[in-house]
Parts: C-alpha cells; sequence; structure tokens
C-alpha cells in the first residue's frame, strides 16, 4: 500500500509537517509530492492519499492549492480513500481558522471520497472554522497550529497517524 502525499506550502510549515509524516510512517509507505512541482493528475495514481493544506489571511487557498483548485475537479478521485491536515494561526485568524481544509473537505465530499482522520476541536481556541463536521466537535482532519501551538504538533501527529492507518486498514 502506497500514500501519496499532496501539501502545498509557502512559509515551508506544511512542508515541514509533511516530512513529519513521512518521517513517522516511513518513505516506504509515504510519496512526498509539493503541488508546486507535481501535477494534482498525480493524485490519481494513489488508492490513498494524505492533504496537507494551509489557510492564508482570511480563509483563503494558499497560492499551490489554489492554482490547481480548479484541476481537482478534473481528476478521477471517485473511492479514494483520503486524510487531510490543515494548519492555520487560531489567535491572529480566529475567525477563519483552518478554512481552505473545510473547502477541500468539501470539495472531496463531492467527488466521492471516502474521508477518514476526522479530529476532535478540544484545545483550540478559535471564533469560526469552515474545517468543523458533524455537530461542530470534530474537524474534518488534523488541526495544526504552527504558530500558537507548535509545541503541540508532534504529539498530535503521534495520536492521528494511528489513528488514520487503523481508519484506512477498515475500508481496505
Amino acid at each position: 500500500m502506497q500514500i501519496g502525499l499532496f501539501y502545498g506550502s509557502s512559509t515551508c510549515y506544511t512542508e515541514m509537517v509533511a516530512e513529519k509524516i513521512q518521517s513517522i510512517l516511513g518513505a516506504d509507505l509515504i510519496t512526498l509530492h509539493n503541488l508546486a512541482d507535481t501535477p494534482v493528475s498525480k493524485m490519481a495514481d494513489y488508492p490513498i492519499l494524505l492533504l496537507g493544506i494551509p489557510t492564508w489571511d482570511f480563509g483563503e487557498l494558499q497560492t499551490d492549492w489554489a492554482n490547481n483548485w480548479d484541476v481537482i475537479d478534473q481528476v478521477d478521485l471517485n473511492g479514494k480513500i483520503v486524510a487531510l491536515f490543515g494548519l492555520g494561526d487560531q489567535g491572529a485568524y480566529g475567525e477563519w481558522f483552518l478554512d481552505a481544509m473545510g473547502l477541500l473537505h468539501d470539495k472531496l465530499l463531492a467527488k466521492g471520497c471516502q474521508i477518514v482522520g476526522y479530529w476532535p476541536n478540544e484545545g483550540y481556541e478559535f471564533d469560526a472554522s469552515k474545517a468543523l463536521v458533524a455537530d461542530g466537535s470534530y474537524f474534518c482532519g488534523l488541526a495544526l497550529d504552527e504558530v500558537t501551538q507548535y509545541e503541540q504538533t508532534d504529539e498530535r501527529l503521534q495520536k492521528w497517524l494511528p489513528q488514520v492507518l487503523e481508519e484506512i486498514a477498515q475500508l481496505c
């Protein structure tokens, strides 16, 4: 089982998290793809995807994701198993915390993807987020804040990644 990890990163934070995920799970399982230099169509090559997306400014998509947003519609992702991780700044941008991850989640659901890796919103302080699902007590993926909670990233990854692998195993 090979997992394609695709991410967009302007400030290196999302890239650093992607590299941590690959380090934890192993390069034999995780293949990294930076959207700045990888066509989105490459996502079709993997049955399982991990997608890393930061939220910029006032709920905006990061540049690499924005440049590929419409192209995603042309890629057959139906039936793909997908886990999301998002980065945001809940302190300075608490009204739009992880909105880009929520937008990507909704786009992928509409394309027939099976989403795994929902994450509780406990331990975060924000005003609003498009990444909240169900009754609002879960994010649609792992929520990371490298600005105000960077010291919690490793612990959150250590909890989330086994959860994701277990949920994938149940679907396969």
